[in-house]
Parts: structure tokens; C-alpha cells; sequence
């Protein structure tokens, strides 16, 4: 079982401190959002999860951390400042903006049950290109006029790794095939951001450029493909709430030949099914595009040169073959708002209780749960029973994420764990202090066992891996 609906997870992740909306206090701000103690945890976990994965069991990957603010020039010789555009109408009678490629996903501000263009009422403007990047000025006596200070949020994080191309090549003596891997916020001027954290302004990826010779590029895409399914898998996301979209040529980005978007049933209470799915991540074939126009002598077909800018060539010459090429990269891409979003409507199931109730249960995987273990003392004003369970909680917090929590009975306290998708509970009662055994409850199967306090840690160990 999974959420039936975002607004599911929406409301648990409120009322459990996963997702705040952002400025709340002040009216809060359109589609901007605020990881809570829970989500700030499952967010970091999920990266951590990528980069173990991506880098460090992999020996063909390199990281690296670059500006989120470019030089302006980046951004016009990859062809952002010309393309990063999305269609926008506006409604002369509403006064309402819309993304016009996307009107059926909006609501007319008039009459909510219509799509804007769909009411009598509604007055659309012909559609017109609205530059997407976020820009920002630069200096202490920078104004709005003034051109040269303007730099731009970057709105994806793999210019950054482009530029870096040359550098990474010469520090870590790489040879191809090999990847450069990042996570950093990207920035997107969205007209008609919405559905929760699927679609925000500022968000987090977690991107992979892999640098190949031209031949190997699109057998690299399948490949990637594949790998990421499987990483899927590992993290929750059932194959059943998975479909994949080969992107059509009309569609793709200017500076991509194929692209293969991974998509996710984000809307499973929709009728429509082919309304019920949206993209998770893309994984694109971007050919030498990036490498040619970043690089000081690379040319067009007619022999002029694309960038005369750069300081920098970012050739690849190949020892093997005596050859110097531009390398083609095979780009997948992932958010991690999308990712936390999935992983969170397939951990969601519900369980009934012996008395006929039901009961939430986040069935994360156990190295993406934001805590590990609570200890949960069975009376809060004992002070045995409470120091011994300070004591227990301490003793784990070095290698096991715990937390200690007396605020409600034993019953609400494993109802809470659960809803939070905590895999064990510890509880100390009368018993433990005179055998020095605790009960540890699986969250899964409510079964409970006695484990002595001193075998803790090793027994948690072993089911946490």
C-alpha cells in the first residue's frame, strides 16, 4: 500500500514535522517550503544514501561542491540566457498568470473547477517566452541598470561541473570514462509552481555528469537507466509506482539528443491515468555540447568559434588512440524534494490495530529513517526507570541515531514512532531494573522481544544494516 493522494502526505507531514510551508507566520510564500526535524533528517539521509552509492562504491566517480552564483558568461555560452524559457500567458480578467504548456494542471482563479481558457470569462494573452532563471545583482553600488552586475541563481547544478571539467582532469588524473557528481540547490522562476514540493522554485539535485567518447554515449544512457532503477528499489520506490517516458524530439532540451525521463505515480487518485504520473528525474544524452561551449577553441560548422571568452579548452586527448575529441556526457539528474516525495507515498501504509483501529506506519527503509530507535520509559516520573533509559539512549546515540521521548502512554508513543517511520522502539520498565532487559518493538510487525541492555547495541546493529 502507498498514499492515495500528495494531500496524504501533505497533512502527516505538518503534523509530524517532515514539511513546513515557508514563512507560515507572515502568510507564508508561494510553493517555498521548510524541511522540519523529520525531513531535514530523511533529506539528508537520502543524500548521503546517493553519494555512498554514486561515489564512494563506484571508482569512476568524482565529487565536487561549485558555486551556486556563476559568471554571467556561463550561462550564455551554455545557452541558457537564450533558452531557458517557458511560454507564459497571462488572463486580462483575473489579472493570473499561467504557464501556457501546462493550463490543464492549473485552475482558472475564477471558476476553480475549469482550467484557465476553459471559463466564458477567461481572456488569455497569446503566448510569449518568460525567461525562467532567477537573476540577482552583484556589488555594493550595483542597481537595476546597471548590466554588467547581474549574475544569475543557477537554475541546475551541472555548469558547475562543466567549468570544472579541465581542473578535476588535471587534479585527479582521471582518464574516460569517469563521472563528476554534485548536490547543491538549482533556482527556477516557475510562473505556476504547485503540488507540494513536486514543483518549487528552490530546490535541491543530485546530478551526475559522466564524460565519455562519442561512440559509448548511447549505450551509457540504458545503462544509466537501469542503475537507477535499481537505486530506486533500494531506497522504497516500488516498480509498480515507476514508468519510463522516452522524451520526443520536439521536447527535448536544446542540448540534448535523448532523454529518458523516469516517471512516478505522484497522482494516484487522478482517473485519468496518464494524469497520475510526473517526472521523478531525467537521464539525458547532452552529446559535446556542454564540453564545445564552454571551450576557447571549439568551432561551428562553419569554422568560426564558438566562445571567445574562455581561457579554457576542454578537449580530451586520448593516449590510447592519439586522439583529441570533445567527450560527450551522459547526464541523470534527480531532485531531492521529488525523491523525499516519493519515498514518502511508497513507505505510507496503514495498519489495523486489535481494537479496530487504524494506524499510519511509514515503512522507510531502515537507513533512510530520520530516527532509529526510541527509548520509551514505561513510567516518565520513575526516576530508575527514567535514568535508565537516559542512560541506554546515551550509550547508542554514538553509532545509532535514538531518541528518548516520555510525552504520552506506551500505546500513543508507538503510534507516533511509527507514523514517523522509527524501525525499533526500546521500552524500560519495572522488569529492566531488576534483570537489566529492555523490549524492543518492530515497527513492521509490532512483534516484541527481551534484549539485554548490554547486548543493545550489537542486536540493533544487525537488524538496522
Amino acid at each position: 500500500m502507498s498514499a492515495s493522494s500528495i494531500e496524504t502526505i501533505v497533512n502527516l507531514s505538518k503534523r509530524r514535522g517532515f514539511v513546513y510551508p515557508a514563512s507560515e507566520i507572515y502568510g507564508g510564500l508561494g510553493s517555498a517550503w521548510d524541511y522540519g526535524p523529520l525531513g531535514v533528517e530523511l533529506a539528508n539521509n537520502i543524500k548521503q544514501h546517493w553519494w555512498k552509492w554514486m561515489v564512494h562504491d563506484r571508482d569512476d566517480i568524482e565529487g565536487i561542491d561549485s558555486s551556486i552564483i556563476q559568471n554571467r558568461l556561463v550561462w550564455k555560452y551554455c545557452g541558457h540566457e537564450d533558452t531557458f524559457n517557458d511560454m507564459l500567458t497571462d488572463c486580462r480578467t483575473c489579472k493570473k498568470r499561467f504557464r501556457a504548456d501546462k493550463l490543464e494542471d492549473s485552475q482558472c482563479e475564477l471558476k476553480p473547477s475549469k482550467h484557465p481558457g476553459e471559463f466564458d470569462k477567461c481572456d488569455l494573452t497569446e503566448p510569449r517566452p518568460f525567461l525562467t532563471m532567477l537573476s540577482t545583482r552583484l556589488g555594493a553600488v550595483a542597481d537595476d541598470e546597471d548590466y554588467a552586475a547581474m549574475a544569475y541563481l543557477r537554475p541546475e547544478t551541472a555548469q558547475g561541473i562543466f567549468i570544472n571539467f579541465g581542473n578535476i582532469l588535471t587534479t585527479s588524473r582521471r582518464k574516460l570514462p569517469f563521472g563528476i557528481a554534485q548536490i547543491g540547490k538549482s533556482f527556477r522562476n516557475e510562473i505556476t509552481p504547485g503540488n507540494f514540493i513536486l514543483r518549487t522554485r528552490e530546490f535541491e539535485q543530485m546530478e551526475m555528469e559522466y564524460f565519455c567518447r562519442p561512440e559509448d554515449a548511447p549505450a551509457l544512457v540504458d545503462e544509466w537507466v537501469e542503475n537507477y532503477l535499481e537505486w530506486m528499489r533500494s531506497i522504497g520506490i516500488s516498480d509498480e509506482n515507476i514508468s519510463l517516458y522516452e522524451v520526443p524530439e520536439d521536447e527535448l532540451a536544446h542540448y540534448s539528443v535523448r532523454t529518458v525521463d523516469v516517471m512516478y505515480r505522484y497522482f494516484p487518485e487522478r482517473e485519468d491515468e496518464e494524469k497520475q504520473w510526473d517526472e521523478l528525474m531525467g537521464i539525458a544524452n547532452r552529446t559535446d555540447f556542454d564540453t564545445r561551449a564552454h571551450s576557447k577553441k571549439s568551432v561551428d560548422e562553419d569554422g568560426n568559434n564558438i566562445n571567445p571568452e574562455s581561457t579554457e579548452d576542454l578537449s580530451y586527448f586520448d593516449p590510447h588512440t592519439q586522439e583529441r575529441f570533445y567527450p560527450y556526457v551522459v547526464e541523470p539528474a534527480i531532485g531531492v524534494n521529488r525523491t523525499l516525495l516519493a519515498v514518502l507515498m511508497d513507505a505510507y501504509t496503514e495498519k489495523e490495530t486489535d481494537r479496530g483501529e487504524n494506524r499510519v506506519i511509514l515503512q522507510l527503509k531502515n537507513e533512510l529513517a530520520p530516527i532509529k530507535v526510541a527509548i520509551l520509559p514505561l513510567k516518565k516520573n520513575h526516576d530508575e526507570i527514567v535514568g535508565l533509559a537516559h542512560r541506554i539512549r546515551k550509550d547508542l546515540s554514538g553509532s545509532i541515531r535514538s531518541v528518548y521521548d516520555d510525552t504520552g502512554s506506551i500505546g500513543k508513543l508507538y503510534a507516533r514512532q511509527d507514523e514517523v517511520g522509527t524501525p525499533f522502539c526500546i521500552t524500560v520498565d519495572f522488569d529492566s531494573l531488576e534483570d537489566q532487559t529492555v523490549t524492543v518493538r518492530d515497527r513492521d510487525t509490532w512483534e516484541q522481544e527481551r534484549v539485554n541492555v548490554d547486548r543493545l547495541r550489537e542486536y540493533l546493529s544487525d537488524r538496522l544494516e
